[in-house]
Formats: C-alpha cells, sequence, structure tokens
C-alpha cells in the first residue's frame, strides 16, 4: 500500500460466492444478500462494518479468535429491502474512515461493492479524499497460495469428484433434479464444507 500511495483500502461484498474479499481479508463470509465492509488502514488493524442492532460500536478483544485483526466493529440494521438502512450503512462507513479526509482511498472490486457505498462516501464527509481502484494491488497477493492452501484447495477438488460420484450412484428413474442435488450437497456438508452448491448449465429439450 505504501508503495502504491494508498492509505486505506475499502472493500464490500454481499456474497462470499463472486469475489469473497471481505472473507479473504477476515475470514469471515458476507452471506443472504446483506453488506458487510472491510475498512484496512495501511499500518493499522482493520475496521468492519456489517447487519447488526442499532447503535453497535465494539471493540473486540485482543486474542479473540473470530474477529482476528480487527480493531473495530460497527453495526446496524442492513436490508436491501429497506432502503433507509443503506443511509446507516453508508454512515458507518464514513465513521470508520474518519481521520481519511483528504487521503488515498483504494477500493476493491467495485463491481461487488454496492453503488450506494461508493457514492455515499465520494459525495459525503471525506473532503478532498482521492478515490483509486486497488483491485489489482490486492489480487496480486491473493493468488499466491501457501503450501497449505494448494493442498486444500486440492482436496476440495477431490471432494467435489467424490459427491459427483455419489449422485452419479444415486440417480434411478424418476429423480427429480433437487434430489439428485441433495445427494450430493448432503455428502460434501457431510465432509465437512461450508457450502454444497452444485451447478449445472441448462439443457435444450430434444424436441427443439
Amino acid at each position: 500500500m505504501a508503495v502504491s500511495g494508498v492509505d486505506v483500502l475499502v472493500m464490500q461484498n454481499s456474497n462470499e460466492f463472486s469475489g469473497g474479499y471481505v472473507k479473504w481479508f477476515t475470514d469471515m463470509p458476507s452471506g443472504n444478500g446483506t453488506m458487510t465492509t472491510v475498512v484496512f488502514p495501511k499500518g493499522d488493524l482493520m475496521t468492519i462494518v456489517a447487519p447488526g442492532p442499532f447503535g453497535v460500536d465494539a471493540k473486540p478483544p485482543a486474542g479473540d479468535p473470530v474477529r482476528r485483526g480487527v480493531k473495530r466493529f460497527l453495526a446496524s440494521p442492513n436490508f436491501m429491502g429497506a432502503s433507509f438502512t443503506t443511509a446507516l450503512d453508508v454512515e458507518n462507513a464514513e465513521t470508520a474512515l474518519a481521520g481519511f479526509s483528504g487521503a488515498a482511498i483504494g477500493l476493491v472490486a467495485q463491481g461487488s461493492m454496492g453503488h450506494a457505498l461508493a457514492d455515499g462516501l465520494k459525495r459525503g464527509k471525506l473532503g478532498n479524499a482521492k478515490f483509486v481502484d486497488a483491485t489489482e494491488l490486492v489480487d496480486r497477493i491473493m493468488v499466491i497460495k501457501s503450501d497449505e492452501e494448494i493442498a486444500l484447495i486440492r482436496a476440495t477438488a477431490h471432494l467435489q469428484d467424490r459427491a459427483m460420484a455419489a449422485a452419479f450412484a444415486a440417480i434411478k428413474p424418476g429423480m427429480r433434479d433437487i434430489e439428485v442435488t441433495a445427494v450430493a450437497e448432503n455428502y460434501t456438508r457431510i465432509a465437512g464444507a461450508e457450502y454444497g452448491l452444485s451447478w449445472a448449465p441448462p439443457r435444450r429439450s430434444a424436441n427443439r
């Protein structure tokens, strides 16, 4: 960040399936379509902005096994279907960025960031802050995998192979697609997977 001239990184995800920057930095996923924002200053610990009760402003204890590397946790209700909560989310992000007026703020993966956050920060209290795209800066680090990570990636691929084999073995006339999918998902979850999503491309009907 120092070399790139970036003072603080800001990222936001509503899920961990596409992008996953929030989970990579915090080891905690975003989920269910609600927004989680990470503010990562140069030379300091992170602040997390996430869904929760009104007015949460907490400091995780030292050595917290869940909020590792986090100095502050801000929360408020966050529902895409309740538009007023968007303003609460942006306000929390501005609070997390207090002191960075005039700084270089690196936005990470703007395609996975809500328009309301980026627009709100640019129009808000940060004065003449400079906003830059810091996605490539983070991506260059994310793609470097340790031996442990490579082993886990390979183990996950082997698990998928076994789940598909279990699904094929269970197929019989009259089964619905969802029942076959359930076999594969059950196999992966019992084996320790966090999610058991399966996908296949749609097929054209034979009479088309």
